[in-house]
């Protein structure tokens, strides 16, 4: 499992670990029924604590995304991977809207707003 950790980030070390999981889940890396490593093993490869694998194990639990079964380990949940989708991209319309509403305010063309778009997608991507 790849996951990276920028120990120079504000963001926790356990919500790194949960969205970079996640991440893998939504873009069909992982896929129903694939075993996560163990909360031990993981913590040993990223040489973090288990309590910190523990929650974010527990907050993938808490979304859908995983089950753990004591003795088994964690699997990737069966469900709706659409669903999941859909819910993502309500979150980016409402913040797309902000932006819009705030562009528009301040008078910011929309061919400036999709160049800045474009940048921040491409930034991101590489």
């Amino acid at each position: 499992m790849d996951i990276v950790l920028s120990h120079s980030s504000e963001e926790p070390i356990y919500n790194q670990i949960k969205n970079q999981i996640k991440e893998q889940i939504l873009k069909s890396i992982m896929n129903e029924g694939d075993a996560l490593p163990s909360m031990r093993k993981l913590a040993k490869d990223l040489h973090v604590s288990t309590i910190t694998t523990k929650r974010a194990y527990e907050e993938l639990e808490k979304e859908g995304l995983i089950t753990s079964t004591v003795g088994k380990g964690s699997f990737v949940a069966g469900q709706n991977l659409e669903f999941l989708r859909e819910q993502r991209l309500k979150i980016i319309e409402e913040k797309m809207e902000q932006i819009v509403t705030e562009s528009k305010m301040v008078g910011i063309e929309l061919n400036v707003l999709q160049v800045l778009l474009t940048m921040l997608y491409e930034e991101e991507s590489s």
